[in-house]
């Protein structure tokens, strides 16, 4: 499991040209499962992202957490995370097959909702996203990292 996550000021989530969700302060992430991923790999994964300390604190040290900040989260499945390429044109052979991805997307989704607001958009559905990257901040997390 891969997530691409950045602090944004705001992010929206756009689906057919209408608006489908958004957030106000807090986490864009971009989620993405691999071949023999587990729930166990989407529950630890969902916690990891609940414990960064990476907003700022009163002197801009980052100390605190997304629950410390009072942000949202608005979460994405993106499989071409898991594109690789070996001439042109990428490969997708390593990426969990989309009702496996589902399953586990929805699980982790879930476990971060039990803790703190999260949007998302729709599994498979062509999405388009505007976001203000704060900093820019952006973090790649991996399940075995």
């Amino acid at each position: 499991m891969k997530i691409v996550a950045q602090i944004v000021k705001d992010a929206k989530l756009y689906i057919d040209d209408s608006l489908y969700s958004e957030i106000p302060y807090g986490l864009l992430l971009l989620v993405s499962f691999k071949v023999g991923d587990t729930k166990e790999d989407a529950l630890l994964m969902a916690d990891k992202v609940l414990k960064m300390r990476i907003f700022p604190d009163e002197s801009q040290k980052t100390n605190l957490n997304i629950s410390d900040i009072n942000g949202e989260i608005l979460s994405v499945s993106q499989f071409t995370i898991y594109g690789e390429f070996k001439g042109r044109r990428p490969s997708f052979t390593n990426v969990l097959p989309g009702a496996q991805s589902k399953e586990l997307y929805d699980i982790f989704n879930k476990a971060l909702n039990e803790v703190i607001t999260v949007k998302t958009g729709v599994f498979g559905a062509m999405m388009n996203i505007s976001f203000t990257n704060v900093g820019p901040v952006t973090y790649i997390l991996e399940e075995n990292a």
